[in-house]
């Protein structure tokens, strides 16, 4: 069968049909077994895997690559240097993928269509059976390629074209739990603090965060603070807001960063939180959200959770069943100190 391993007690090669013995299947039920193919029981893959585990059985990737046509390698592709977004998508990905043994490649085109078309290239010659393409904005892009021979998912991003398959986080959906969450506590003079004006996600979460009120009978008590994705845009915007006299019991804050900033600020001008103003940030980002005192209340997007999504729609695509369009996942409030008086 072209796989190896090696037994405990000999040192040699195990076989697959060590393995099936063990197992109690055919040769053919534990290769299909091993290498994610066919319908079988998940106990008898539990079974089988389980003897592979305890021979030392390791399949050889490259009989496995000759056997089934495919490579076993997906590629990822992002613009997120810093890897704020990227790592915890490749993290869900890998999840994902891992089950069905398949390695990822991480190309890092830091906002360079130049080096973007060189790693695309790149993949393409190293015969990899799909690409995901990220990276830190939400806003759609276009399409890294026309034509390609290899099944394309876009993650956290999305692409123009509607018949390609994209995964993104509800932003809109986790602006509305923030606000409900703050009527929910009690709050109803409630500012919105958020990055600049004409970045997708601070204008979806602003919008969604307008509806929110007015379907409550409510309204901001300011006009929306677009700003930076800052800690120091937080600190400004606090001191915009106290020095206006606007009566305030709540902001919700775009980012985390500026809810980080806009905490110091508050409670510099002598303001308690959660007491005085209750604060919400947005991403989840344990950096800020743990950082901030008192501990942040946030909007996670489950950026994992997108990133075995995108991998699992990819594995459809390879095996013949794509699913072209835009996926949209719910985010989910976490409550943290800064909410809970």
């Amino acid at each position: 069968m072209g796989t190896f391993g090696r037994t405990a007690s000999t040192g040699r090669a195990a076989t697959i049909v060590e393995v099936a013995a063990l197992a109690g299947v055919s040769p053919g039920t534990a290769s299909k077994a091993l290498n994610g193919r066919g319908t079988l029981r998940p106990e008898t893959r539990q079974r089988v895997q389980e003897a592979a585990e305890q021979l030392g059985f390791v399949a050889n990737a490259t009989a496995r690559s000759l056997q089934s046509g495919r490579t076993y390698t997906v590629g990822m592709i992002t613009t997120d240097s810093i890897g704020r977004f990227s790592i915890p998508l490749l993290i869900g990905a890998e999840d994902a993928l891992g089950a069905g043994q398949v390695s990822v490649f991480l190309c890092d085109a830091r906002d360079d269509p130049i080096r973007e078309q060189y790693y695309l290239r790149t993949l393409l010659s190293r015969q990899v059976d799909g690409i995901i393409v990220t990276g830190r904005r939400t806003q759609a892009r276009a399409p890294i390629g026309a034509g390609l021979p290899v099944p394309v998912v876009y993650a956290f991003i999305s692409s123009t074209d509607p018949r390609d398959c994209s995964v993104v986080p509800d932003e809109a959906d986790g602006a509305r739990r923030a606000v409900e969450h703050l009527l929910t506590v009690g709050r109803r003079r409630i500012a919105h603090v958020t990055g600049p004006e004409h970045h997708h996600s601070a204008t979806v979460r602003a919008a969604a965060t307008v509806r929110t009120l007015a379907a409550a009978g409510l309204e901001l008590v300011a006009p929306v603070q677009f700003g930076e994705w800052s800690e120091a845009w937080g600190r400004q915007a606090a001191g915009i807001l106290l020095s206006t006299g606007v009566d305030v019991d709540a902001v919700f804050c775009g980012s985390d960063q500026i809810a980080r900033g806009l905490a110091e600020a508050v409670q510099g001008a002598g303001r308690r939180v959660p007491d005085d103003v209750a604060l919400v940030g947005f991403d989840n980002w344990d950096v800020m959200v743990d950082g901030c005192r008192p501990a942040l209340t946030s909007v996670d997007m489950d950026l994992e959770g997108i990133g075995r999504a995108a991998a699992e729609l990819l594995l459809g695509a390879i095996n013949g069943a794509p699913a072209p369009g835009r996926h949209t996942l719910p985010s989910r409030l976490i409550p943290r100190a800064s909410t809970a008086v």
